[in-house]
C-alpha cells in the first residue's frame, strides 16, 4: 500500500505543477452559499468567512497543482511496477478517503454529507480485465476488501459489509447495490471516548441524495435533506419540505433504514 498526503492542504506542490495552470482561468464554484432550506446541522463551522474570490481562486489553483503532483507520483509507482515486470501480477486500486470543500456551499474542509465530500475517486486495474471502462454504478469503499479477495481467488469473511465489484469490471452497465451509504457525526470531531450527539446518515441513489440527521441515542431524525441530482447536481436546494416530494421521502426513508440496518 502507498498512501499519499496530497492533495490535502497545505497546497505546497513544486512550482512546476502550479505552472501547469493559468490562475486567471481557474474556475470558481458557482454555489458559494449554503443550499436553500438546508438545516444548520448539515453545515460546519469551517466557512468562507472573510476569504475573497481571489483567495478562493488561489486555493483552487493550489488544489489543482497538488492533484497534478499526486498524479505524477502515482505515475512513478506504476512505472516501477512495469520496470520490475510486476504489472501483470498486480491488482491496482486507487481511491481517496473524502472530498474537500473550497468555498462550495460557503464551506471549507470536510465532514459533511454533501456529494462533494462523500463522493471519492475509485479506479481498479486488474489483470485479465479490460481497462478504460467507466461505470455509473453506486459503490462504496467497503467494497474494496471483498473485491480484492474475489480478484485474488481468496474466500471473503461472511461478516463483510461490502460486495465484490468484479461484476462491474466484467460489465460496467451492471449495478451491485441500490444505494451508497455515508455517515458523519456531530460534533464533527470526537475526542477520546466521547460519543456523538447527532449522526448524519446519507444515502446516494442513482438520482437522489437523502440525508437524515438523527439523535444518536434515540435514533429520531432531527433534520432531513433531499437533493435531486438530475435537476440540481450541485445540491443547491433542499427539497425535503416540498409537498410533491412526500411520497419519495417515504420511499427513501425506508431505503435508508434498510441500508443502515445492513451496515450494522
Amino acid at each position: 500500500a502507498v498512501g499519499f498526503w496530497k492533495p490535502h492542504t497545505p497546497f505546497n506542490a513544486p512550482r512546476k505543477y502550479w505552472d501547469l495552470y493559468d490562475r486567471s482561468k481557474v474556475p470558481l464554484p458557482t454555489n458559494l452559499t449554503p443550499p436553500t432550506d438546508v438545516p444548520e446541522i448539515a453545515l460546519t463551522r469551517d466557512r468562507i468567512g472573510g476569504l475573497t474570490r481571489d483567495n478562493l481562486r488561489e486555493m483552487h489553483h493550489g488544489h489543482l497543482a497538488a492533484i497534478s503532483y499526486l498524479d505524477a507520483q502515482v505515475g512513478r509507482v506504476l512505472a516501477e511496477l512495469d520496470n520490475l515486470k510486476l504489472r501483470q501480477d498486480t491488482v491496482i486500486v486507487f481511491w481517496s478517503d473524502h472530498g474537500l470543500h473550497i468555498g462550495e456551499h460557503g464551506l471549507m474542509r470536510k465532514t459533511t454529507a454533501f456529494e462533494l465530500d462523500a463522493g471519492v475517486p475509485m479506479i481498479i486495474a486488474a489483470p485479465g480485465h479490460k481497462g478504460a471502462q467507466r461505470t455509473d454504478a453506486l459503490v462504496e469503499l467497503l467494497d474494496i476488501y471483498p473485491t480484492l479477495a474475489d480478484l485474488c481467488g481468496l474466500p471473503a469473511p461472511k461478516e463483510l459489509e461490502g460486495v465484490s465489484l468484479v461484476p462491474l469490471l466484467r460489465d460496467p452497465s451492471k449495478t451491485v447495490k441500490p444505494a451508497a451509504l455515508t455517515q458523519t457525526p456531530r460534533p464533527n470531531y470526537l475526542r477520546g471516548k466521547r460519543m456523538p450527539e447527532i449522526m448524519g446518515y446519507s444515502i446516494r441513489t442513482p438520482r437522489f441524495r437523502y440525508t437524515e440527521w438523527r439523535d444518536f441515542k434515540t435514533g429520531k431524525a432531527q433534520a432531513i435533506e433531499l437533493y435531486d441530482h438530475k435537476r440540481d447536481p450541485n445540491e443547491t436546494r433542499n427539497l425535503a419540505k416540498a409537498p410533491e416530494q412526500a411520497r419519495r421521502l417515504k420511499s427513501l426513508e425506508r431505503l435508508l433504514d434498510k441500508t443502515v440496518r445492513t451496515a450494522r
